[in-house]
C-alpha cells in the first residue's frame, strides 16, 4: 500500500497475481488449439467430443483440464473462467479469461450483449424465408436435466438466421444470438421445422453426422484490457465441409 500522489507522466502500473489453481480440475494431455493468446485472454478452437468443463462422468476429459495441463507447462498457476460455453459437441471459437479483471469486464460485456458470435450449422430442409428472427422463450423440459423446449413460461430468446448455401435437402445456415440459452440454436431451429442435422437430443431420427452440425465460427468484442476491438473467426470443421462437399446441387437462397 502507497500514499504516493501520482504527477503528471508518471506510469501506474497494477499487476495481478495469482498463486492457486482452480480445485478439482486435474491437468490431463488433451489436444488444444490455441488461436490466439496475451495476457489477459486465450481463444480456443474447440474441437467436438469435448466437454468445457467437468461433470458428472467427465472429469479428466475436458477442455478445463486440457488447459490446466497448458498452464502447468508453463509454471502458471490456473483458474477457469470461461467466458462462452459451448455444448459438448459444438466446435469452434471460445473465450477463456486469464485473470480476474479480464473476466469481470468479459463478463459484463457478455451480460450486456456486447460480444457479438456468429455461429454456423446444417439443417434439415431448406429455411423459408432464408433470413428471419427467431424470438421464443425456452424452458426446460419437464422431468429431464438436459433438455430444453420452447415454452411460454421460459427465458426470453432471440436467434437471428440466414441461409448461407442450400444443399440438396439441408442448408448451411448463419446465426447470431442476442442471449445465450442452453441449447438455444439447436431448440429454436427445431421450433421452425428446421432442427440441425446429427442432433440426437432434437432430431433423433438423423444419422447424417456423428455430432450435431453447430460451429462456433466467429467472435467480435473489445479487448478487456487495451479497448481494441478483435475479430476472430475459424473455418468449419472437416466433417461439416466434408457433408457440404457431398450434398451440394441446391438452388441459391430466395425469400
Amino acid at each position: 500500500m502507497t500514499s504516493h500522489r501520482l504527477s503528471t507522466g508518471e506510469t501506474l502500473t497494477v499487476q495481478i497475481i495469482e498463486e492457486q489453481s482452480s480445485e478439482k480440475i486435474p491437468p490431463a494431455h488433451l489436444p488444444l488449439s490455441v488461436f490466439y493468446e496475451d495476457d489477459d485472454l486465450l481463444i480456443l478452437n474447440k474441437p467436438a467430443d469435448m466437454p468445457v468443463h467437468p461433470s458428472l462422468g467427465n472429469y479428466e476429459n475436458t477442455l478445463a483440464n486440457g488447459i490446466a495441463y497448458y498452464y502447468q507447462g508453463q509454471g502458471l498457476p490456473f483458474v477457469f473462467r470461461c467466458i462462452n460455453r459451448l455444448d459438448r459437441d459444438t466446435t469452434g471459437l471460445l473465450i477463456l479469461a486469464k485473470n480476474m479483471l479480464s473476466a469481470a469486464v468479459l463478463s459484463r460485456q457478455m451480460k450486456e450483449r456486447k460480444i457479438s458470435r456468429t455461429y454456423l450449422a446444417l439443417v434439415q430442409g431448406n429455411p423459408k424465408p432464408s433470413s428471419g428472427t427467431i424470438d421464443a422463450p425456452i424452458a426446460r423440459v419437464p422431468g429431464s436435466v438436459l433438455e430444453r423446449r420452447v415454452s411460454p413460461d421460459g427465458e426470453s430468446a432471440v436467434t437471428h438466421y440466414q441461409v448461407r448455401k442450400q444443399l440438396l435437402s439441408s442448408a448451411l445456415v448463419e446465426l447470431h444470438l442476442e442471449t445465450g440459452r442452453t441449447h438455444q440454436i439447436r431448440v429454436h431451429m427445431k421450433h421452425i421445422g428446421h432442427p440441425l442435422l446429427g442432433d440426437f437430443l432434437y432430431h433423433s431420427k438423423d444419422s447424417s453426422l456423428s455430432r450435431q452440425a453447430l460451429h462456433s465460427y466467429s467472435l467480435r468484442f473489445i479487448h478487456p484490457i487495451t479497448g481494441c476491438e478483435l475479430f476472430f473467426h475459424a473455418p468449419l470443421p472437416p466433417d461439416m465441409q466434408e457433408y457440404i462437399r457431398l450434398h451440394e446441387g441446391g438452388a441459391e437462397p430466395s425469400e
